[in-house]
């Protein structure tokens, strides 16, 4: 072991000692140098715009892969000029795929963290990568990729007029993952855009959104089935399987996802519309693909599927006009002025600010009830979404200083009992007779 490590010593310190890796290195460093000057003149200039949306995400791509790329490019150019003067440049040949893989791990995390969200699977997804990356660059570099790659592609089935094999399938699934993350990167820029537009109302911003999102899926794995050399035609079989469990299994589920483009395209339900759905009440925060999420005054989140917005009644308080009347009902007594009163509660109808001055607040004598008359004052908000109970609260505070300084009072449930005569004698209960006691005897 020990005559082995040394002999390998020798030859390197040969191969050192050669004139045509003494030139390799010194091409490397120049390499290096140029490319850090290059890749600092760049980033100074790219520093000074400061983009959004996909420019943003362009600048900062190309970031990230200028210094593998432009280092790649030139260890390229050494190795040309070398192998032009038939000196030899393996070396150089070494590290041009190690600067590649460099890059397009860079760039592959970069797209990744962008397409999706910060979570614990894509956190344990950027290791895969990365490890898959240079899996394969050092079995490229050991020479053992080919081999590797035809005994896979020996091991395989025939279905019909298709033939799978092994290396078809991991094809398949790099491929599958990498379209399916260009595709969810390219919607989510296409809904921040969405987003961003003043132009576009919020129901056919979410519509967009959802057909474009849908589209790049569908054509990622159309194209994924296609990059590989799988026939689409033999798909029929899978196609008619699908269709019989939409129409069985998951009928539900294809319910959901159509009711939510209806909901879209029909603009009955939008963002931040304010809707009562059974006895949830709240606005609407996102319409999804298969539900949509409504928010509470408590800041409860609740997820009613598409499907039940379709089906059942929805009361859309913002449908087409957000001003909504709200109604204060009070009491008085019979004793009281109902005029004087309705005047105090009109002017009582401005103690919230938010009460709208357009429509103008009302007063109505509503009924003669058993106990008083009923009042009843109507007013107007615009913001429902903040809900009614802080109106009424100070409009039923003001109501009640003006009427306890205007000696107005409010009825309380009273019954008056008229006797046509007297209370009965009450006869009294008869004491019952206890037996004599016998007199004592002599023999006692």
């Amino acid at each position: 072991m020990t005559k082995q490590l040394q002999q390998y010593w020798q030859q390197g310190l040969t191969l050192i000692a050669q004139p045509h890796f003494l030139i390799q290195l010194s091409l490397i460093a120049a390499s290096l140098v140029l490319a850090w000057l290059f890749n600092s003149f760049i980033q100074t200039k790219l520093a000074l715009h400061n983009p959004t949306g996909f420019k943003h995400v362009a600048l900062r791509s190309s970031q990230r892969i200028m210094m593998p790329l432009s280092l790649a490019l030139l260890f390229w150019l050494c190795s040309a000029v070398l192998e032009a003067n038939e000196i030899p440049a393996k070396l150089l040949d070494l590290l041009l795929p190690v600067a590649l893989a460099l890059g397009v791990v860079r760039l592959l995390v970069y797209i990744l963290r962008k397409a999706f969200s910060s979570s614990p699977l894509i956190k344990s997804a950027e290791p895969f990568v990365v490890i898959t990356i240079w899996l394969t660059l050092v079995l490229h570099l050991l020479g053992w990729l080919t081999p590797l790659l035809k005994l896979f592609d020996a091991l395989a089935v025939t279905f019909g007029e298709s033939r799978i094999s092994l290396l078809i399938v991991i094809k398949l699934v790099l491929i599958i993952v990498l379209a399916f993350t260009i595709a969810l990167w390219l919607a989510e820029v296409i809904n921040q855009k969405m987003k961003n537009s003043k132009v576009i109302s919020p129901s056919m911003q979410v519509g967009f959104s959802k057909f474009a999102k849908f589209f790049l899926i569908t054509s990622a794995f159309l194209f994924a089935l296609n990059a590989v050399g799988i026939n689409l035609s033999s798909l029929a079989i899978f196609g008619g399987a699908l269709g019989v469990g939409l129409g069985f299994g998951l009928q539900r589920i294809a319910s959901n996802f159509i009711s939510g483009f209806i909901l879209v395209f029909d603009r009955s339900i939008k963002p931040g519309d304010i809707i009562t759905v059974g006895d949830k009440f709240g606005w609407v925060e996102q319409l999804n693909a298969r539900y949509v999420v409504l928010r509470n005054r408590q800041g409860v989140d609740t997820l009613i599927p598409n499907e039940n917005l379709i089906i059942t009644e929805v009361i859309n308080w913002s449908y087409a006009d957000p001003n909504v009347r709200l109604e204060v009902k009070i009491p008085i007594s019979y004793h009281n002025d109902p005029e004087q009163a309705m005047a105090l509660m009109l002017q009582c109808a401005n103690a919230s600010p938010r009460v709208l001055t357009t429509p103008e607040p009302t007063v109505r004598l509503m009924d003669f009830a058993e106990s008083g008359m009923n009042l009843q004052l109507r007013v107007w908000i615009a913001d429902m979404e903040n809900g009614t109970a802080s109106v009424k609260s100070e409009i039923n505070l003001a109501i009640w200083r003006a009427f306890k300084a205007n000696n107005i009072t409010m009825p309380f449930p009273q019954r008056d009992l008229h006797l046509k005569s007297g209370w009965p004698a009450l006869e009294k209960p008869a004491t019952p007779e206890m037996p004599e006691k016998p007199a004592p005897t002599q023999d006692d």
